[in-house]
């Protein structure tokens, strides 16, 4: 008997133009060609500078992580210096201190003005209104140094990464058994990085009607210090590991909240939610667990809440129109060294949602989808 084979496929029409595309924008010939003819130029050179950027990325994530460590902006924030004048202050020789003036201004962080001082540009100055990315800067160096072999981290040859024991919570097994004193650091840049979007969220977070939030792994309570005052008559609640919930406390009675916020301190992956919210938001949470974690967290939040209970899920996401850098690489690689998690597109976190048991799942618009994106859905 003869054996049949896989029929073979026929390329499309789109599969041979891009498989002649490539081969021409492979060749070297027609690099130069394209470099030099009027029509094509321009695309050869941005091509060119998108690609040289992406080999460089690295020595210019470097730039900005040494203007976060002399606290560069933070000099420029009361005006403009001479270059020798920023040097000795940052306490680097002036053939040096101009080097790195001359690199942030390349980058936008700073600008050059006609006299030779320099002084903030506008992502330097956005800089010095969002403390959480020079947080976020300086935490990169344990990304980077969980990336330096990425293919060992692909292939799960890296071995435990700097990243897996900064944030303990992703190691389900050992989650309930979190110290306080390995809590201070990663609650502080939780922290930062809430005060960062929680506005955007509640901007497009229906809470007419509701009566009472319970923020699941809701950190040191800065997203639930926003709703408060927001939401005046709103009763609030909190949930996240012991000692992650007395951070929270202590937070709250700081802000005079302490009596609007119930906390709870326990591990949201074992065992049932507490019941009595009508509506439980979950920021940045599901992103940083693997599939059953997160359908386990959506179904317990789904027997916690009542009938037409509400449940929120924010945070940044893959597929994200013009930022899908972001979702896909940036999140996509920090997530596998964290050694948990992954970046979902809308539609997988939809399709979670109602196997969980949830409907009326749709999208609510945020200003900065880039940073956060919002689903909401009802038990």
């Amino acid at each position: 008997m003869m054996e049949i084979g896989p029929v073979p496929r026929h390329p499309g029409w789109r599969e041979r133009w891009l498989a002649l595309r490539n081969r021409l924008v492979a060749s070297p010939g027609f690099q130069r060609w394209a470099a030099g003819f009027p029509l094509t130029r321009r695309i050869a050179q941005r091509n060119t500078r998108a690609l040289f950027d992406l080999c460089a990325g690295f020595v210019y994530a470097q730039v900005l992580f040494a203007c976060v460590r002399l606290d560069l902006f933070g000099l420029l924030r009361a005006g403009p210096l001479g270059p020798e004048a920023i040097a000795h202050r940052l306490g680097l020789s002036p053939e040096r201190g101009l080097t790195l003036l001359r690199a942030a201004a390349s980058l936008g962080l700073i600008a050059r003005l006609p006299d030779g001082r320099f002084a903030l540009a506008d992502l330097g100055a956005a800089l010095i209104g969002n403390p959480s990315i020079a947080l976020m800067v300086e935490h990169h160096a344990m990304l980077y140094a969980d990336l330096a072999d990425p293919v060992a981290l692909l292939r799960g040859e890296a071995g435990a990464t700097r990243l897996a024991g900064y944030w303990p919570y992703a190691d389900a097994g050992n989650a309930g058994s979190v110290h306080p004193e390995s809590v201070a650091a990663y609650s502080r840049l939780m922290a930062a990085s809430q005060a960062l979007i929680a506005d955007d969220v509640l901007d497009a977070l229906p809470l007419a009607g509701r009566t009472c939030l319970m923020d699941v792994g809701g950190g040191e309570g800065v997203f639930l210090t926003h709703a408060a005052r927001r939401h005046p008559d709103l009763a609030l609640r909190l949930l996240d590991l012991p000692p992650v919930a007395e951070r929270a406390a202590a937070r709250f009675a700081a802000e005079g909240i302490g009596d609007r916020v119930t906390c709870f301190g326990q591990t949201f992956l074992d065992g049932p939610l507490p019941t009595g919210a009508d509506a439980i938001s979950l920021v940045r949470l599901i992103h940083d667990h693997d599939d059953a974690a997160a359908l386990a967290i959506l179904r317990a939040v789904h027997a916690a809440l009542p009938p037409g209970g509400l449940v929120v899920i924010a945070e940044p996401m893959a597929g994200t129109g013009g930022a899908e850098p972001v979702g896909d690489a940036y999140f996509g690689f920090y997530l596998l060294a964290m050694g948990s998690g992954r970046p979902r597109r809308v539609e997988e976190l939809a399709g979670m949602l109602a196997q969980a048991g949830f409907a009326a799942i749709r999208e609510k618009s945020t200003c900065r989808p880039l940073l956060t994106r919002l689903i909401v859905a009802v038990r």
